[in-house]
């Protein structure tokens, strides 16, 4: 079964709220982007305190693409988020990652366009979800790449029941490679939140 995920990348915490009151009408799961100006020049809101209003209503999903991820997990666990999803370019020990982050809730290991499969170190056993993306990490609003997909395809090879997740340019229609490639989990951001209706597209994505 797909699972379609809000995800939000916003340098403004009014912002950030805007899309929340949006999504809790009709979504289980949010995808909270943290940017911090090394991973990616871009930078975002970075302060998990504020999303423990919404901790009831909704499933938080942090996706980290800082500098050594393991420094955000407590505060982030103590806002109220449950899934933890760090970049693996910017972190010095994988498995400490993991190992601190499972205590917290679940984790999962995201990997850039760029970064070869073979960087990740850890062992899909140990994980709850790995993450691929579709474009490079840190900018919203990118063309989806199906060369990307490989490394889907490879993971399912060996991994059947290990949720994928792809993050960056997911729409009606590249949902359909991406789910062919065995992806049951997508990030949308602009599909989403640049529409009339947000719950119209995730609609959409959804009967895909």
């Amino acid at each position: 079964m797909a699972e379609i995920i809000p995800g939000i990348l916003e340098k403004e915490w009014s912002e950030i709220e805007k899309k929340l009151e949006i999504v809790k009408s009709f979504a289980k799961t949010v995808h909270i982007d943290f940017i911090d100006g090394k991973f990616d020049p871009n930078t975002t809101f970075l302060n998990p305190s504020p999303f423990s209003k919404y901790a009831q209503d909704l499933f938080l999903e942090a996706h980290l693409m800082v500098d050594d991820p393991i420094l955000y997990l407590e505060p982030l666990a103590k806002a109220g988020f449950r899934r933890f999803i760090g970049h693996i370019e910017k972190m010095p020990d994988q498995a400490e990652f993991v190992a601190k982050a499972e205590v917290l809730g679940e984790v999962g290991l995201a990997i850039d366009s760029p970064t070869d499969l073979s960087e990740l170190k850890v062992p899909y056993d140990d994980l709850d979800c790995v993450m691929i993306m579709m474009i490079k990490a840190g900018q919203s609003g990118q063309e989806f790449n199906p060369e990307y997909l490989k490394k889907v395809e490879a993971i399912r090879n060996v991994e059947s029941l290990l949720p994928i997740e792809i993050d960056g340019g997911v729409n009606d229609k590249t949902i359909l490679l991406a789910k062919n490639a065995g992806v049951n989990r997508f990030i949308s951001t602009s599909f989403i939140f640049n529409a009339q209706s947000p719950k119209e597209q995730y609609n959409l994505l959804q009967s895909k």
